[in-house]
């Protein structure tokens, strides 16, 4: 099924039988609107020797293998463009005498509204490392950067991505590099539509097969006999998945705030309080008053905390008197502060974020050398080896146009951590900060599927929509339910500590702590996400059987004949189905 309308620009105007268009587009939608479509959510981060086949066979593009040479496919700006052959065989296209960015390939579409299109292609160049983009044009000027790469020369390499329109237009899909030197292969491109209803089923589907199993639960006797009829009562005390919430020192001294916070979550943030410039203001003189009271509110109410942050690659954020330092002078101070703060709350937290935001900053890298990220995690892991070492960074879900933190900007400097002697075997989780206008959710997806494929653990770090959006509530749902079932994703944080001054970015409830829209959304999503208390009696077979959401349970099982009852706390976390044995 083609969805796809051949336009060149330069030949005819943007609005020449629109109406056509439109009508032409609507009854191919129609069309595909109706097969059931499987979403495709491998990704590869390796450079091969040769790409893979285009996904969805290329989607609505023409020619993507380039197996009938240009066809489909146009000069963009003032270069020059040929199909060309690898020494394995695979045929691309090609774009060199480039003098301009854009100076590539182009292919013509008519995008529909309010439908998700994922793309993909393969990409090589031939000289430099800068990053090659995929962008569609439309509407009177109108650029979208819909994925990003940054290839390397003698073997190709994956780009993942996608975009969301809110009109129906004809449009440009191209590519584009800084690096002008280079030539420009490209090969195995997709554009693939999806429907919102294509979509969430599927979306459905991954949340019931990743974060929900099958229980069956098997009662005997001593003497190895089924037990038919035990009474069985099943309450989660924590699920699997962390949902969490950010969280300010006004909760030391607010019982509301306090009451509020430990009903619903089961991580939690610091917004500032164990940041290097709220602990250590004056040089030598540490306070660590106000997060000491924060770990004891957590632990008593059973919440697990995550340390944010160890150290800042933004000089700003440092304290002012480290921002002068550099050297030997800042490598002393800045192992004197890991060593603080880490053996305080070894053992007592889920994850570290090492060095804060270092894709976009680089304070230490300049005044201590290139290697300053990759040394303070090796000296992380050796001060507390069991928690897992983030890499926290902004804008690789919410804006493409920052190339900074690209998918694969991040897989390049996890790669460079762990190339250091002894950083080999490293667990370098992802933490993915997520401060939100309005979501490209097919874009969140597939950058979700690239960062997943480095096999490490993902958090969604510091949730946030703008309330400035009339739409926030409805933009954080959708933002929560697209992570939530994401196969690499564990964990989400939504960044919104109350402050009876107002937040800065979204509240989830009042200063009476009723909730606000935000907040209505997160209750919502926190009861759906966890199995409500279950009753039931074992069947012939002596098992009681039922589906939950993966977590950790306590059970209650009462013998039927003689009134006995024991309780046992079960953990049902990794498997799709769960065979649990006990002894009544």
């Amino acid at each position: 099924m083609e969805l796809l309308i051949r336009l060149r620009f330069a030949k005819m105007g943007v609005l020449a039988n629109r109406t056509m268009y439109l009508v032409f587009g609507f009854l191919l939608l129609a069309g595909f609107q109706t097969e059931a479509l499987s979403y495709n959510d491998s990704a590869s981060i390796k450079c091969l020797e040769n790409p893979y086949r285009p996904q969805y066979s290329g989607g609505i593009l023409r020619n993507p293998k380039f197996d009938r040479g240009l066809e489909g496919w146009s000069v963009l700006g003032m270069g020059t463009i040929g199909s060309g052959r690898s020494t394995t065989g695979n045929k691309f296209i090609a774009a060199y005498n480039r003098r301009s960015p854009n100076d590539s390939f182009t292919q013509g579409l008519y995008l529909q509204k309010d439908i998700y299109y994922i793309f993909s292609a393969w990409v090589q160049i031939t000289e430099g490392d800068e990053a090659v983009v995929a962008a569609i044009s439309y509407s009177r000027n109108s650029r979208k950067i819909i994925g990003s790469v940054i290839p390397q020369t003698g073997c190709w390499s994956m780009m993942k991505g996608g975009f969301v329109l809110d009109i129906s237009t004809p449009a440009e899909l191209y590519f584009e590099t800084n690096n002008t030197n280079t030539e420009l292969w490209v090969d195995s491109v997709s554009l693939q539509p999806f429907t919102k209803n294509q979509w969430r089923k599927h979306q459905l589907k991954k949340t019931n097969q990743l974060r929900k199993s099958k229980l069956r639960l098997h009662v005997f006797n001593k003497d190895g006999l089924n037990i038919q009829g035990a009474h069985i009562i099943l309450n989660q005390m924590k699920p699997a998945f962390h949902l969490g919430c950010g969280i300010a020192l006004t909760i030391l001294d607010n019982k509301d705030y306090q009451k509020w916070f430990s009903s619903r979550f089961t991580a939690m943030t610091f917004d500032n309080e164990m940041k290097w410039y709220f602990t250590e203001q004056t040089q030598g003189e540490e306070n660590y008053t106000i997060s000491d009271a924060m770990f004891e509110f957590a632990e008593q109410n059973g919440i697990s905390v995550r340390g944010h942050n160890i150290l800042w690659d933004n000089i700003e954020q440092n304290p002012k008197w480290v921002q002068p330092l550099s050297g030997r002078d800042l490598v002393h101070y800045s192992i004197q502060r890991m060593g603080s703060v880490m053996s305080r709350y070894s053992g007592r937290v889920i994850g570290w974020d090492v060095l804060n935001e270092n894709l976009h900053f680089n304070f230490f890298e300049d005044n201590i050398g290139p290697n300053a990220s990759a040394v303070f995690y090796k000296i992380a892991q050796a001060l507390d080896p069991e928690t897992h070492r983030f890499l926290n960074e902004y804008n690789t879900l919410e804006y493409p146009e920052d190339l900074a933190s690209i998918p694969s900007k991040y897989i390049k400097k996890v790669q460079e951590i762990r190339s250091f002697p002894g950083n080999e075997d490293m667990v370098v989780a992802i933490g993915l900060q997520g401060h939100f206008q309005r979501p490209n959710i097919p874009y969140i997806r597939a950058c979700l599927d690239t960062l997943g494929a480095m096999n490490m653990p993902i958090w969604l770090t510091e949730l946030t929509v703008d309330q400035k959006q009339p739409n926030q509530a409805e933009y954080l749902e959708e933002i929560m339910r697209e992570v939530y079932s994401h196969r690499a994703v564990e964990g989400m944080i939504v960044w919104s500590g109350w402050k009876p001054t107002g937040c800065r970015e979204m509240c989830l409830t009042d200063n009476q702590f009723k909730n606000l829209p935000a907040g209505d959304v997160v209750d919502k999503l926190i009861n759906e996400w966890r199995t409500k208390k279950l009753e039931g009696v074992t069947d012939e077979n002596g098992v009681f059987q039922c589906q939950i959401v993966k977590g950790l349970y306590n059970v209650t099982i009462e013998h039927p004949k003689t009134g006995e009852i024991i309780q046992r706390e079960i953990s049902v976390t990794r498997k799709n189905t769960e065979d649990i044995f006990v002894l009544l």
